[in-house]
């Protein structure tokens, strides 16, 4: 097969259209604009042009150029009037190899190809550009490297290489890419990265789905009031903010003979997470508790697990912010002690706390607002929430220590939800200060 036998051809992105202000001519998206200098009749036959596509040949005009190194043109190759795939940027491109690859590529291991309606794409958080696949045959060759190589056009090997998808052997052992597990290098580009599609707060659910209400639907088993305790008192007696930080310890090991109390678990959930206000904006609700949540959205839940508190049975119990009630989710069956034990496992103590609390969140309510970034949202929620339980449990002088992570599948078989709509993310161990342990300091 021979190299004349491909043809390139460069087509306005689909997202993107022409503006006119003020006499001049710009081509915009939801994020971007550029000004291509004041507007003309032939500007605006190049862009209907390139909208319907360009062939390779025609490409030398200036204006053209500086959309493609602007990275606002894809990239299609074809063979016979068949595409094969398109390189489709989503932010400018660096500068093409300058030579054909002569070391052995490999399939870069942060490549992921999925399926977006008929067409596949393979795209990385390391490239510029998302391919699109049009033919299976090119999809079986991405595949097949490196054992193939010597058989693949130098195009695609050059074009492959120019958008990060494979590299050679030896970069994927460096420690910069290899401290990177795939997961989590995806999960910080397309969270922190803002690329030409949609981005941060676009309501697209808003004419779809009805929003979640701002409160859990209610577990049907008993209720308990908590005890309230006196924000007046708290305000004058407590210990200083400074006092507090500088004396926060994770502390992994309780006081058995001297076990948490109904009253102090539920001063601890009244000062970290009830409801203080209400309100009802854009026909969804929104609720204000001590800890900061992004767009006010309280996804969030606390269900305290309870092996050892005085005056309270043991069991899974969900904490209602609006009432300062517990409901009890399930007694201590045998999924709920199994969520117990692989927790206590990985908090690393030598007994079970006395209460472990696991914050959820219920997805939906962020989701249903927010995209590519909701998840990165959720988890610092996560943290502000973490943070507010460390500073309380210290200035109530209790045991705390937050666990890495553990339990999702435990916390869904106990309780019974769906993970898709609410999971957990988050452990937080609770109990009493044994009288010798103040508290340990990280290891240096």
């Amino acid at each position: 097969m021979t190299q004349t036998a491909f043809r390139r051809s460069l087509r306005l992105l689909p997202h993107a259209r022409a503006l006119v202000a003020d006499g001049r001519l710009h081509v915009v998206t939801q994020l971007r604009t550029a000004s291509l200098g004041p507007a003309s009749p032939d500007k605006h036959a190049l862009l209907r042009h390139l909208s319907a596509g360009l062939p390779d040949h025609e490409t030398h005009h200036d204006l053209v150029q500086r959309l493609l190194h602007q990275g606002w043109l894809s990239i299609t190759v074809e063979q016979q009037g068949r595409p094969l795939y398109t390189l489709r940027p989503h932010r400018p491109p660096p500068a093409p190899p300058p030579q054909q690859p002569t070391a052995k590529l490999c399939l870069s291991r942060f490549a992921l190809i999925t399926k977006q309606n008929a067409t596949m794409v393979v795209d990385s958080p390391r490239s510029w550009c998302t391919l699109l696949v049009h033919d299976p045959l090119t999809l079986a060759t991405l595949a097949g490297l490196p054992a193939n190589q010597d058989d693949v056009p130098d195009h695609l090997l050059r074009d492959l290489l120019w958008a990060r998808l494979a590299v050679p052997h030896e970069q994927q052992e460096d420690f910069r890419l290899r401290q990177w597990s795939p997961h989590e290098l995806w999960f910080h580009a397309r969270s922190r990265t803002v690329r030409d599609t949609p981005f941060g707060v676009t309501w697209w659910a808003r004419e779809r789905f009805a929003p979640l209400p701002a409160r859990h639907d209610p577990f049907p088993g008993p209720q308990l009031d908590l005890h309230v305790p006196d924000l007046a008192r708290l305000r004058r007696d407590d210990p200083t903010v400074t006092a507090v930080l500088e004396d926060r310890r994770s502390i992994r090991d309780h006081d058995e003979t001297r076990p948490l109390t109904a009253a102090q678990l539920g001063e601890f959930l009244y000062r970290c997470g009830r409801d203080t206000g209400a309100y009802l904006r854009d026909g969804v609700e929104h609720v204000r508790r001590p800890h900061p949540s992004g767009g006010a959205s309280h996804e969030l839940e606390i269900y305290p697990l309870i092996r050892h508190v005085d005056g309270l049975d043991q069991g899974l119990y969900h904490y209602d912010p609006a009432t300062h009630r517990l409901e009890q989710v399930a007694p201590m069956t045998a999924a709920v002690r199994r969520l117990l034990e692989v927790t206590a496992a990985c908090a690393r103590t030598t007994t079970p706390p006395q209460v472990l609390i696991i914050i959820a969140a219920r997805f939906g309510r962020v989701m249903w607002k927010y995209q590519e970034m909701a998840y990165a949202l959720i988890l610092k929620d996560v943290g502000v929430l973490t943070q507010t339980m460390y500073t309380v449990a210290t200035a109530m002088s209790l045991a705390p220590c937050a666990i890495g992570g553990a339990g999702a599948t435990e916390f869904a078989d106990a309780t019974g939800l769906d993970p898709m709509t609410e999971s957990s993310l988050g452990e937080f161990i609770l109990g009493t200060r044994r009288p010798d342990d103040p508290g340990e300091r990280p290891t240096p």
